[in-house]
Protein backbone atom coordinates (compact mmCIF):
# COMPACT_ATOMS: atom_id res chain seq x y z
CA UNK A 1 0.00 0.00 0.00
CA UNK A 2 1.36 3.41 -1.01
CA UNK A 3 0.89 5.42 2.18
CA UNK A 4 3.05 8.23 0.79
CA UNK A 5 0.79 8.78 -2.24
CA UNK A 6 -2.28 11.00 -2.48
CA UNK A 7 -4.84 10.50 -5.25
CA UNK A 8 -6.88 13.50 -6.40
CA UNK A 9 -9.95 12.84 -8.54
CA UNK A 10 -11.17 15.81 -10.58
CA UNK A 11 -14.95 15.40 -10.48
CA UNK A 12 -16.27 18.88 -11.18
CA UNK A 13 -16.99 18.37 -14.87
CA UNK A 14 -20.10 20.03 -16.26
CA UNK A 15 -20.50 17.46 -19.04
CA UNK A 16 -22.61 19.77 -21.20
CA UNK A 17 -22.50 17.35 -24.17
CA UNK A 18 -24.34 14.80 -21.99
CA UNK A 19 -27.30 17.11 -21.41
CA UNK A 20 -30.03 16.33 -20.32
CA UNK A 21 -28.35 13.58 -18.25
CA UNK A 22 -26.16 16.26 -16.64
CA UNK A 23 -28.98 18.75 -16.11
CA UNK A 24 -29.16 17.86 -12.40
CA UNK A 25 -25.86 16.06 -11.82
CA UNK A 26 -22.15 16.31 -12.56
CA UNK A 27 -20.78 14.10 -15.32
CA UNK A 28 -18.97 11.71 -12.91
CA UNK A 29 -22.31 11.11 -11.15
CA UNK A 30 -24.15 9.97 -14.30
CA UNK A 31 -25.42 6.38 -13.83
CA UNK A 32 -23.70 3.69 -15.87
CA UNK A 33 -24.44 0.02 -16.40
CA UNK A 34 -27.53 -0.06 -14.19
CA UNK A 35 -26.03 0.09 -10.69
CA UNK A 36 -22.85 2.15 -11.10
CA UNK A 37 -21.91 5.81 -11.44
CA UNK A 38 -19.12 6.79 -13.84
CA UNK A 39 -16.83 7.84 -10.98
CA UNK A 40 -17.00 4.32 -9.49
CA UNK A 41 -14.46 3.12 -12.05
CA UNK A 42 -11.77 5.63 -11.08
CA UNK A 43 -12.40 5.14 -7.35
CA UNK A 44 -12.36 1.35 -7.75
CA UNK A 45 -9.03 1.60 -9.59
CA UNK A 46 -7.65 3.49 -6.59
CA UNK A 47 -8.87 0.90 -4.07
CA UNK A 48 -7.74 -2.03 -6.21
CA UNK A 49 -4.33 -0.33 -6.58
CA UNK A 50 -4.04 -0.12 -2.75
CA UNK A 51 -4.30 3.66 -2.77
CA UNK A 52 -6.30 4.70 0.28
CA UNK A 53 -5.82 8.47 0.52
CA UNK A 54 -8.20 10.04 -1.97
CA UNK A 55 -9.55 13.55 -2.43
CA UNK A 56 -12.51 14.11 -4.75
CA UNK A 57 -12.70 17.70 -6.00
CA UNK A 58 -16.25 18.66 -6.91
CA UNK A 59 -17.79 21.81 -8.34
CA UNK A 60 -20.74 21.54 -10.72
CA UNK A 61 -24.09 20.23 -9.35
CA UNK A 62 -22.39 17.92 -6.89
CA UNK A 63 -25.27 16.97 -4.55
CA UNK A 64 -25.96 13.52 -6.04
CA UNK A 65 -22.22 12.84 -6.35
CA UNK A 66 -21.65 13.76 -2.71
CA UNK A 67 -24.56 11.55 -1.66
CA UNK A 68 -23.30 8.60 -3.70
CA UNK A 69 -19.78 8.79 -2.28
CA UNK A 70 -21.13 9.20 1.25
CA UNK A 71 -23.37 6.14 0.90
CA UNK A 72 -21.16 3.82 -1.13
CA UNK A 73 -17.58 4.81 -0.37
CA UNK A 74 -17.49 5.30 3.39
CA UNK A 75 -15.80 1.99 4.21
CA UNK A 76 -12.23 3.28 4.65
CA UNK A 77 -10.90 3.80 8.17
CA UNK A 78 -9.65 7.30 8.88
CA UNK A 79 -8.05 6.08 12.12
CA UNK A 80 -5.70 4.04 9.90
CA UNK A 81 -4.95 7.02 7.67
CA UNK A 82 -7.36 5.94 4.91
CA UNK A 83 -10.07 8.17 3.47
CA UNK A 84 -12.10 9.30 0.50
CA UNK A 85 -12.85 12.94 1.17
CA UNK A 86 -15.09 15.15 -0.96
CA UNK A 87 -13.70 18.69 -1.24
CA UNK A 88 -16.05 21.39 -2.62
CA UNK A 89 -14.62 24.66 -3.97
CA UNK A 90 -13.65 26.80 -0.99
CA UNK A 91 -12.25 29.90 -2.70
CA UNK A 92 -9.55 29.78 -0.07
CA UNK A 93 -6.84 31.17 -2.35
CA UNK A 94 -8.86 32.98 -5.01
CA UNK A 95 -12.38 34.39 -5.12
CA UNK A 96 -13.41 32.35 -8.14
CA UNK A 97 -14.43 28.87 -9.24
CA UNK A 98 -11.76 26.55 -10.59
CA UNK A 99 -10.34 28.06 -13.78
CA UNK A 100 -8.76 24.84 -15.10
CA UNK A 101 -7.38 21.48 -14.00
CA UNK A 102 -4.17 23.00 -12.62
CA UNK A 103 -6.07 25.75 -10.82
CA UNK A 104 -8.28 23.13 -9.13
CA UNK A 105 -5.16 21.52 -7.65
CA UNK A 106 -3.58 24.89 -6.82
CA UNK A 107 -6.62 26.04 -4.86
CA UNK A 108 -6.31 22.91 -2.70
CA UNK A 109 -2.58 23.06 -2.01
CA UNK A 110 -3.10 23.47 1.74
CA UNK A 111 -5.19 20.29 1.89
CA UNK A 112 -2.56 18.40 -0.12
CA UNK A 113 0.21 19.63 2.21
CA UNK A 114 -1.59 18.13 5.21
CA UNK A 115 -1.35 14.68 3.59
CA UNK A 116 2.40 15.25 2.90
CA UNK A 117 2.55 12.88 -0.09
CA UNK A 118 5.79 12.02 -1.83
CA UNK A 119 3.86 11.68 -5.09
CA UNK A 120 0.44 12.97 -6.14
CA UNK A 121 -1.72 11.07 -8.62
CA UNK A 122 -4.21 13.25 -10.52
CA UNK A 123 -7.15 11.47 -12.12
CA UNK A 124 -10.31 12.28 -14.06
CA UNK A 125 -13.59 11.09 -12.57
CA UNK A 126 -15.40 10.67 -15.88
CA UNK A 127 -13.67 7.83 -17.76
CA UNK A 128 -14.51 4.11 -17.95
CA UNK A 129 -11.47 1.82 -17.66
CA UNK A 130 -9.50 -0.48 -15.36
CA UNK A 131 -5.93 0.36 -14.42
CA UNK A 132 -3.43 -0.45 -11.68
CA UNK A 133 -2.03 2.93 -10.67
CA UNK A 134 0.55 1.27 -8.37
CA UNK A 135 2.48 0.03 -11.41
CA UNK A 136 2.53 3.54 -12.85
CA UNK A 137 3.81 4.95 -9.55
CA UNK A 138 6.69 2.43 -9.48
CA UNK A 139 7.53 3.29 -13.10
CA UNK A 140 7.49 6.99 -12.17
CA UNK A 141 9.88 6.43 -9.27
CA UNK A 142 12.21 4.14 -11.23
CA UNK A 143 12.65 6.95 -13.78
CA UNK A 144 13.10 9.61 -11.07
CA UNK A 145 10.47 11.56 -12.99
CA UNK A 146 9.00 14.93 -12.13
CA UNK A 147 5.85 13.92 -14.02
CA UNK A 148 4.61 10.70 -15.60
CA UNK A 149 1.67 10.73 -18.05
CA UNK A 150 -0.38 7.65 -18.87
CA UNK A 151 -0.87 7.28 -22.62
CA UNK A 152 -2.26 5.02 -25.32
CA UNK A 153 -2.33 5.08 -29.12
CA UNK A 154 -5.53 6.33 -30.77
CA UNK A 155 -6.53 6.81 -34.38
CA UNK A 156 -5.07 9.90 -36.07
CA UNK A 157 -8.49 11.41 -36.81
CA UNK A 158 -9.31 11.35 -33.07
CA UNK A 159 -6.10 13.14 -32.12
CA UNK A 160 -7.89 16.49 -31.97
CA UNK A 161 -9.77 15.26 -28.89
CA UNK A 162 -6.65 14.61 -26.77
CA UNK A 163 -3.34 15.90 -25.59
CA UNK A 164 -0.88 14.43 -28.12
CA UNK A 165 2.68 13.50 -27.12
CA UNK A 166 5.93 12.98 -28.90
CA UNK A 167 8.19 10.53 -27.03
CA UNK A 168 11.71 9.16 -27.57
CA UNK A 169 12.97 5.58 -27.34
CA UNK A 170 13.33 5.91 -23.56
CA UNK A 171 9.66 6.96 -23.19
CA UNK A 172 10.65 10.50 -22.30
CA UNK A 173 8.15 13.11 -23.47
CA UNK A 174 9.70 15.57 -25.90
CA UNK A 175 6.58 17.44 -27.02
CA UNK A 176 2.98 17.89 -25.88
CA UNK A 177 0.14 19.52 -27.81
CA UNK A 178 -3.30 19.89 -26.25
CA UNK A 179 -6.08 19.01 -28.74
CA UNK A 180 -4.14 20.11 -31.85
CA UNK A 181 -5.95 20.79 -35.12
CA UNK A 182 -3.26 18.85 -37.00
CA UNK A 183 -2.05 16.15 -34.58
CA UNK A 184 1.42 14.76 -35.31
CA UNK A 185 1.34 10.99 -35.97
CA UNK A 186 3.54 8.42 -34.27
CA UNK A 187 6.78 7.97 -36.30
CA UNK A 188 6.39 4.18 -36.40
CA UNK A 189 2.70 4.31 -37.41
CA UNK A 190 1.38 7.36 -39.32
CA UNK A 191 -2.24 6.30 -38.70
CA UNK A 192 -1.95 6.66 -34.91
CA UNK A 193 -1.12 9.36 -32.36
CA UNK A 194 0.11 8.89 -28.80
CA UNK A 195 -2.67 10.35 -26.65
CA UNK A 196 -2.62 11.45 -23.04
CA UNK A 197 -5.24 9.75 -20.86
CA UNK A 198 -5.33 12.67 -18.42
CA UNK A 199 -3.74 10.48 -15.71
CA UNK A 200 -0.73 12.12 -14.07
CA UNK A 201 1.77 11.14 -11.38
CA UNK A 202 3.64 14.18 -10.06
CA UNK A 203 6.55 14.42 -7.73
CA UNK A 204 4.70 16.53 -5.20
CA UNK A 205 7.49 19.05 -4.51
CA UNK A 206 7.97 19.65 -8.24
CA UNK A 207 4.18 20.03 -8.63
CA UNK A 208 3.99 22.71 -5.95
CA UNK A 209 6.62 24.83 -7.67
CA UNK A 210 4.93 24.50 -11.05
CA UNK A 211 1.49 25.37 -9.68
CA UNK A 212 2.73 28.52 -7.95
CA UNK A 213 4.59 29.62 -11.08
CA UNK A 214 1.47 29.05 -13.17
CA UNK A 215 -0.78 30.90 -10.71
CA UNK A 216 1.55 33.92 -10.87
CA UNK A 217 0.94 34.18 -14.63
CA UNK A 218 -2.73 35.01 -13.93
CA UNK A 219 -4.51 36.05 -17.15
CA UNK A 220 -1.67 34.85 -19.42
CA UNK A 221 -2.36 31.21 -18.49
CA UNK A 222 -5.36 28.91 -18.86
CA UNK A 223 -4.23 27.20 -15.63
CA UNK A 224 -4.58 23.82 -17.29
CA UNK A 225 -2.17 20.88 -17.17
CA UNK A 226 -2.39 20.07 -20.87
CA UNK A 227 -2.29 23.62 -22.18
CA UNK A 228 0.16 25.21 -19.75
CA UNK A 229 1.88 23.09 -17.09
CA UNK A 230 3.11 20.15 -19.19
CA UNK A 231 4.46 22.20 -22.16
CA UNK A 232 6.26 24.48 -19.68
CA UNK A 233 7.81 21.47 -17.92
CA UNK A 234 9.11 20.05 -21.22
CA UNK A 235 10.48 23.42 -22.30
CA UNK A 236 12.19 23.82 -18.92
CA UNK A 237 13.93 20.44 -19.08
CA UNK A 238 11.88 18.65 -16.42
CA UNK A 239 11.91 14.86 -16.41
CA UNK A 240 8.55 14.04 -18.03
CA UNK A 241 7.88 10.42 -18.97
CA UNK A 242 5.11 8.56 -20.78
CA UNK A 243 3.61 5.44 -19.22
CA UNK A 244 2.01 3.05 -21.74
CA UNK A 245 -1.45 2.07 -20.51
CA UNK A 246 -1.59 -1.44 -19.05
CA UNK A 247 -5.15 -2.64 -19.00
CA UNK A 248 -6.62 -4.67 -16.10
CA UNK A 249 -9.69 -5.52 -18.19
CA UNK A 250 -7.99 -8.70 -19.48
CA UNK A 251 -9.28 -8.46 -23.03
CA UNK A 252 -7.43 -8.42 -26.35
CA UNK A 253 -7.68 -4.65 -26.92
CA UNK A 254 -7.01 -2.03 -24.25
CA UNK A 255 -10.28 -0.59 -22.94
CA UNK A 256 -10.54 3.11 -22.07
CA UNK A 257 -13.60 5.18 -22.85
CA UNK A 258 -14.45 8.84 -22.47
CA UNK A 259 -18.25 8.85 -22.45
CA UNK A 260 -18.34 12.55 -23.24
CA UNK A 261 -21.25 12.56 -25.69
CA UNK A 262 -24.69 10.98 -25.55
CA UNK A 263 -23.89 8.66 -28.45
CA UNK A 264 -20.59 7.58 -26.86
CA UNK A 265 -22.37 7.03 -23.55
CA UNK A 266 -25.13 5.00 -25.22
CA UNK A 267 -22.72 2.82 -27.19
CA UNK A 268 -20.40 2.21 -24.23
CA UNK A 269 -23.34 1.20 -22.05
CA UNK A 270 -24.86 -1.05 -24.70
CA UNK A 271 -21.51 -2.83 -25.08
CA UNK A 272 -22.21 -4.36 -21.66
CA UNK A 273 -25.05 -6.56 -22.92
CA UNK A 274 -23.04 -8.42 -25.55
CA UNK A 275 -22.52 -12.15 -25.05
CA UNK A 276 -18.82 -11.45 -24.47
CA UNK A 277 -18.76 -7.77 -23.45
CA UNK A 278 -15.54 -5.88 -24.09
CA UNK A 279 -15.76 -4.38 -20.58
CA UNK A 280 -15.66 -7.21 -18.06
CA UNK A 281 -17.75 -6.36 -14.99
CA UNK A 282 -17.66 -9.97 -13.76
CA UNK A 283 -13.94 -10.12 -12.92
CA UNK A 284 -13.66 -10.67 -9.16
CA UNK A 285 -9.92 -9.94 -9.29
CA UNK A 286 -10.70 -6.30 -10.19
CA UNK A 287 -14.13 -5.54 -8.73
CA UNK A 288 -16.00 -2.31 -9.40
CA UNK A 289 -17.37 -1.00 -6.10
CA UNK A 290 -20.52 1.07 -5.80
CA UNK A 291 -23.42 1.85 -3.48
CA UNK A 292 -25.77 -1.12 -3.31
CA UNK A 293 -29.10 -0.15 -1.70
CA UNK A 294 -31.14 -2.90 -0.02
CA UNK A 295 -33.41 -3.68 -2.95
CA UNK A 296 -34.99 -7.12 -3.46
CA UNK A 297 -33.98 -9.34 -6.41
CA UNK A 298 -35.46 -8.59 -9.83
CA UNK A 299 -38.78 -10.28 -10.56
CA UNK A 300 -40.44 -11.49 -13.78
CA UNK A 301 -44.16 -12.19 -13.70
CA UNK A 302 -46.90 -13.40 -16.11
CA UNK A 303 -46.38 -16.11 -18.73
CA UNK A 304 -49.73 -16.43 -20.47
CA UNK A 305 -49.93 -15.77 -24.23
CA UNK A 306 -48.58 -12.37 -25.30
CA UNK A 307 -48.54 -11.21 -21.68
CA UNK A 308 -45.11 -12.52 -20.83
CA UNK A 309 -42.67 -10.89 -18.42
CA UNK A 310 -39.25 -11.53 -19.95
CA UNK A 311 -35.88 -9.95 -20.72
CA UNK A 312 -33.51 -11.13 -23.44
CA UNK A 313 -29.82 -10.18 -23.85
CA UNK A 314 -30.31 -7.55 -21.17
CA UNK A 315 -29.06 -6.45 -17.74
CA UNK A 316 -31.81 -6.38 -15.11
CA UNK A 317 -30.92 -4.86 -11.74
CA UNK A 318 -32.22 -5.45 -8.19
CA UNK A 319 -35.65 -4.03 -7.39
CA UNK A 320 -36.83 -4.22 -11.02
CA UNK A 321 -40.17 -5.85 -11.84
CA UNK A 322 -40.91 -6.95 -15.39
CA UNK A 323 -44.64 -7.53 -15.09
CA UNK A 324 -45.92 -8.94 -18.35
CA UNK A 325 -43.77 -6.69 -20.57
CA UNK A 326 -40.86 -7.73 -22.77
CA UNK A 327 -37.32 -6.35 -22.85
CA UNK A 328 -34.73 -6.87 -25.58
CA UNK A 329 -31.06 -5.74 -25.52
CA UNK A 330 -31.53 -3.17 -22.77
CA UNK A 331 -30.30 -2.00 -19.37
CA UNK A 332 -33.04 -2.10 -16.73
CA UNK A 333 -31.90 -0.19 -13.64
CA UNK A 334 -33.08 -0.67 -10.03
CA UNK A 335 -36.75 -0.02 -9.17
CA UNK A 336 -37.86 -0.04 -12.82
CA UNK A 337 -41.31 -1.49 -13.49
CA UNK A 338 -42.37 -2.63 -16.95
CA UNK A 339 -46.06 -3.41 -17.18
CA UNK A 340 -48.06 -5.83 -19.31
CA UNK A 341 -47.73 -5.76 -23.11
CA UNK A 342 -45.04 -3.06 -22.92
CA UNK A 343 -42.02 -3.37 -25.22
CA UNK A 344 -38.52 -2.05 -24.49
CA UNK A 345 -35.80 -2.47 -27.13
CA UNK A 346 -32.16 -1.32 -27.27
CA UNK A 347 -32.72 1.16 -24.43
CA UNK A 348 -31.32 2.31 -21.10
CA UNK A 349 -33.86 2.85 -18.34
CA UNK A 350 -32.55 4.66 -15.27
CA UNK A 351 -33.59 4.09 -11.67
CA UNK A 352 -37.31 4.26 -10.90
CA UNK A 353 -38.64 4.44 -14.48
CA UNK A 354 -42.23 3.18 -14.77
CA UNK A 355 -43.29 1.87 -18.18
CA UNK A 356 -47.06 1.78 -18.56
CA UNK A 357 -49.18 -0.96 -20.05
CA UNK A 358 -48.69 -1.30 -23.82
CA UNK A 359 -46.03 1.46 -24.01
CA UNK A 360 -43.21 1.05 -26.54
CA UNK A 361 -39.62 2.31 -26.10
CA UNK A 362 -36.87 1.87 -28.69
CA UNK A 363 -33.26 3.20 -28.85
CA UNK A 364 -33.80 5.55 -25.94
CA UNK A 365 -32.22 6.68 -22.68
CA UNK A 366 -34.91 7.40 -20.08
CA UNK A 367 -33.61 9.21 -16.99
CA UNK A 368 -34.72 8.63 -13.39
CA UNK A 369 -38.30 8.56 -12.16
CA UNK A 370 -39.98 9.06 -15.53
CA UNK A 371 -43.52 7.66 -15.75
CA UNK A 372 -44.18 6.49 -19.30
CA UNK A 373 -47.98 6.47 -19.76
CA UNK A 374 -49.90 3.47 -21.06
CA UNK A 375 -49.66 3.17 -24.84
CA UNK A 376 -47.00 5.91 -25.07
CA UNK A 377 -44.19 5.61 -27.63
CA UNK A 378 -40.58 6.83 -27.33
CA UNK A 379 -37.99 6.40 -30.07
CA UNK A 380 -40.38 5.30 -32.82
CA UNK A 381 -40.82 8.66 -34.55
CA UNK A 382 -37.95 11.16 -34.53
CA UNK A 383 -40.13 14.13 -35.48
CA UNK A 384 -42.63 13.38 -32.71
CA UNK A 385 -39.84 13.05 -30.15
CA UNK A 386 -38.29 16.35 -31.23
CA UNK A 387 -41.67 18.09 -31.16
CA UNK A 388 -42.05 17.01 -27.53
CA UNK A 389 -38.76 18.68 -26.71
CA UNK A 390 -36.75 15.48 -26.24
CA UNK A 391 -33.11 15.33 -27.26
CA UNK A 392 -32.44 13.09 -30.28
CA UNK A 393 -28.76 12.39 -31.00
CA UNK A 394 -27.02 12.25 -34.37
CA UNK A 395 -27.28 8.46 -34.27
CA UNK A 396 -30.99 8.57 -33.48
CA UNK A 397 -31.05 7.90 -29.72
CA UNK A 398 -33.93 9.66 -27.95
CA UNK A 399 -33.17 10.99 -24.45
CA UNK A 400 -35.92 11.75 -21.92
CA UNK A 401 -34.91 14.03 -19.05
CA UNK A 402 -35.17 13.14 -15.37
CA UNK A 403 -38.69 13.22 -13.87
CA UNK A 404 -40.16 14.58 -17.12
CA UNK A 405 -43.98 14.72 -17.19
CA UNK A 406 -45.02 12.74 -20.25
CA UNK A 407 -48.72 12.82 -19.36
CA UNK A 408 -48.94 16.37 -20.80
CA UNK A 409 -48.42 14.97 -24.32
CA UNK A 410 -51.53 12.80 -24.20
Amino acid sequence: MHRDVLAIVLAGGRGSRLDPLTRDRAKPAVPFGGIYRIIDFTLSNCINSDMRKILVLTQYKAVSLNRHIGQGWNFLCRELGEYIEVIPPQQRIAEMWYQGTADAIYQNVYTIEKAAPRDTVILAGDHIYKMNYARMIEYHRDNRADLTIACLPVALERGREFGVMGIDQDQRVKSFLEKPNDPPPMPENPELVMASMGIYVFNTDAMYELLFQDAARKESSNHDFGQDIIPAMIAGGSRVYAYPFRDENRKEAAYWRDVGTLDAYYQTTMDLIHVNPILNLYDQDWPIHTYQPPFPPPKFVHTEGDRRGAAYNSIVCPGAIISGGQVFRSIVSPRVRINSFALVEDSILFDGVHVGRGARIRRAIVDKDVHVPAGFEIGWNRDVDLARGHTVTEEGVTVVAKSEDLERFL
